[in-house]
């Protein structure tokens, strides 16, 4: 049994859509990063970061448990666990995992400050609207031309690169692009979303989330204390 500590974001719908494309057994166990619960002892232990998603595998190797955080470690224990979208062959493994790492690095982080600075800065700071939305486009012209050469990031297997980026991409609007400026990508993301298994990850744990932050929710998201942070 993998018990999966996680909040419905998109790095935590990386996981649970892993979780459910593989079909692993797992309980899933709310952190409210709104309430500031990733900060509690216990997930610390979990995650040192105090980041979500975390997991806890109670069969790990050698059977002993085995905690691990951050979502791209979690996606490729869980396909060498599962045996599934992780290519076997070296060439095609690499090319997904360069594909995630490129997810991790670029399309996250940037997607997400775009995301920050359009919707939930207190003020416009306009060289970081640009800068963040300019560059998430960039990234998403990156996908589109990786997508007009092979049916998914990787090749031509759906595997843990499209589940990591595929999240993120949902709220394309937020970051300032239009899915449509990318037909390539909107071709791949609509063939993502009507997978079985990814409406049913897009799910997990999502009644547990309120639309909008609170006073509290923002301070602990957004707010400047030392170690503190979603």
């Amino acid at each position: 049994m993998i018990e999966l500590y996680s909040w419905p974001t998109p790095n935590g719908h990386k996981v649970h859509i892993m979780l459910e494309e593989t079909g692993l057994a797992y309980e899933a166990h709310p952190v409210d990063i709104g309430q500031g619960e990733q900060f509690g002892e216990h997930f610390l232990q979990v995650s040192p970061n105090n980041k979500i998603p975390a997991i806890v595998d109670r069969d790990g190797p050698d059977a002993h448990p085995l905690p691990l955080f951050e979502s791209g470690a979690i996606l490729f224990y869980l396909a060498e666990k599962s045996g599934y979208f992780l290519p076997a062959d070296q060439p095609g493994r690499y090319r997904t995992m360069q594909w995630l790492m490129w997810q991790m690095g670029g399309l996250g982080p940037m997607a997400g400050q775009a995301h920050h600075f359009r919707q939930y800065a207190p003020e416009r700071i306009q060289y970081a609207y640009e800068r963040y939305t300019n560059e998430t486009a960039r990234l998403y012209g990156v996908m589109d031309r990786r997508l007009g050469e092979t049916p998914y990031l990787a090749g031509e297997h759906y595997t843990v690169a499209d589940m990591a980026a595929f999240p993120w991409t949902r709220s394309a609007d937020k970051q300032g692009v239009d899915l449509d400026d990318f037909p390539n990508l909107r071709r791949w993301f609509d063939a993502i979303s009507e997978r079985p298994a990814v409406q049913r990850g897009l799910q997990v744990l999502a009644d547990h989330r309120k639309e909008g932050f609170d006073e509290k929710a923002h301070e602990i998201l957004f707010g400047n204390k030392p170690g503190k942070g979603s």
